[in-house]
C-alpha cells in the first residue's frame, strides 16, 4: 500500500478515534444514571471501538526537512553537491543518467537505493533487470559521493538520500531547476528484479501505460508524468530503444527526422548506437524536448505518445511555449517522486557502501 494512502487513512482513523473519545466518556457515564439498556450496549461497543482504534499503527515515520543532517553531518550536502558537479563537468551526459537512475530506483519498492545493490547469493540485483542492464548509468558516481561522505561522517548519510540529492544537483549543474529535498531516507536490505522488469515503463509504452505506471502505484498525476518525461531533454538513447519507431513509416514521426536517425541506427545490428533524446540541446536542461514533440521529432515512441491526440496534448503544448512552467512543474514532480515509499525511522539500514549490505 502506498505510504501516502496509508498516511491519509491513518489521519482519518485518528480523527475518528479522537471523536470517539469525546463521546465515549459521556456514554460510559450515561448508563450509570439510567436503566437504558441500549445506551449501555452502545457505550460498551464504542469502548471496544476505541480500544481497537488505539491499536491502529500511526503513519510510518516520515521524511525530515532538508536540515536533517545539519547536526550529524553538516558538510554532507556540500560534499555531495561538489562531487556531482565534478562528475557532470567531466561528462555532461551524466546529468540525465543520474536523474534516470533516481527514477528507476523510486519506481521499484520506493526510493530506497535498492537499484544500487550488486548481485549476491541472496539478492537478485535490479541492475540486471531488462530496463536497467547495459542501460542505466551513474552507479560509480553515487558510490564516489558516498565514499567522500563516509570519510567525514561514517555511517550517517544513506545511499538513498545521496541518490536523491544527486538527481537534484545534476539538474542544477546543467541549467535545470532546483528544489528542496526532504531527507532521512534509509537504505533497503533487498532488491526486486521482478518488479523492475514489470513496473518500469519501456520506450514503446502507450500513453495509457504511462499514465497507469506513474499514477496507480506511485500517486503521480498525468501532469507529473509529462513533466518528468521532460527529463529526456537530457541524455542519449540506444538504437534498440527507438528502431521500431524510426522504421515504422508512421504519421506521428517527421520523415526527415526518421531519415536522420536511420543513418546511425540500421534495421539490423548497431543496437548500442546512441542518439540524443533532445535533437537540439541534449546537454542542457530546457524545454526543447517538448518543442521536438510538437514537430513530431520525439525519439522514443513513449515520448511522442504524449502528443498524439490524447489527454496530455495540452500539457505538452503548454510546456513547449512556457519553459518556466515546465521547470517549476518538473521540480514539483521530482519532489513527489523522491518521496515514494521511503524507508525511514528504524527500518532499513545505512549502508557503508552503496553496492552491498553491511
Amino acid at each position: 500500500m502506498h505510504y501516502k494512502f496509508r498516511h491519509k487513512t491513518n489521519l482519518i482513523l485518528h480523527k475518528l478515534l479522537f471523536t470517539c473519545k469525546q463521546y465515549i466518556f459521556q456514554l460510559l457515564l450515561f448508563p450509570l444514571f439510567t436503566m437504558n439498556s441500549f445506551a449501555t450496549i452502545f457505550a460498551t461497543s464504542a469502548l471496544a471501538l476505541m480500544l481497537v482504534l488505539s491499536h491502529v499503527p500511526t503513519s510510518e515515520a516520515q521524511l525530515s526537512p532538508p536540515t536533517f543532517y545539519d547536526t550529524t553531518c553538516p558538510n554532507a550536502l556540500a560534499t555531495i553537491r561538489t562531487s556531482i558537479r565534478q562528475a557532470v563537468s567531466r561528462e555532461r551526459r551524466m546529468a540525465g543518467s543520474l536523474i534516470r537512475l533516481h527514477f528507476h530506483d523510486c519506481f521499484v519498492q520506493g526510493c530506497d537505493a535498492s537499484i544500487l545493490l550488486n548481485e549476491t547469493a541472496t539478492i537478485r540485483s535490479e541492475k540486471t533487470a531488462f530496463p536497467n542492464v547495459n542501460s542505466v548509468r551513474g552507479y560509480e558516481v553515487i558510490e564516489a559521493a558516498k565514499t567522500l561522505v563516509e570519510r567525514i561522517c561514517p555511517g550517517v548519510v544513506s545511499c538513498a538520500d545521496i541518490l536523491t540529492l544527486a538527481a537534484r544537483d545534476a539538474s542544477v549543474a546543467v541549467g535545470g531547476p532546483t528544489w528542496n529535498v526532504r531527507l532521512g531516507r534509509r537504505d533497503s536490505t533487498t532488491a526486486n528484479r521482478d518488479q523492475a522488469n514489470t513496473d518500469l515503463p519501456g520506450p514503446d509504452s502507450t500513453l495509457q501505460r504511462l499514465i497507469d505506471s506513474f499514477g496507480i502505484k506511485n500517486n503521480l498525476t498525468p501532469r507529473d508524468m509529462v513533466a518528468l518525461s521532460g527529463a529526456h531533454t537530457l541524455g542519449l538513447a540506444q538504437c534498440s530503444s527507438f528502431r521500431t519507431r524510426i522504421y515504422s513509416n508512421g504519421t506521428n514521426i517527421d520523415p526527415g527526422f526518421a531519415t536522420t536517425r536511420r543513418r546511425t541506427c540500421p534495421q539490423n545490428g548497431g543496437d548500442g548506437n546512441l542518439a540524443p533524446l533532445d535533437l537540439v540541446t541534449p546537454n542542457s536542461f530546457d524545454n526543447n524536448y517538448f518543442r521536438n514533440l510538437v514537430q513530431r521529432r520525439g525519439l522514443l515512441q513513449s515520448d511522442q505518445v504524449l502528443l498524439s491526440g490524447g489527454s496530455t496534448d495540452s500539457i505538452v503544448t503548454e510546456y513547449s511555449t512556457t519553459p518556466r512552467t515546465f521547470a517549476a512543474d518538473f521540480a514539483t514532480a521530482m519532489i513527489k517522486m523522491s518521496e515514494i515509499e521511503p524507508v525511514t525511522g528504524q527500518n532499513g539500514i545505512i549502508r557503508r557502501i552503496c553496492t552491498a549490505i553491511n
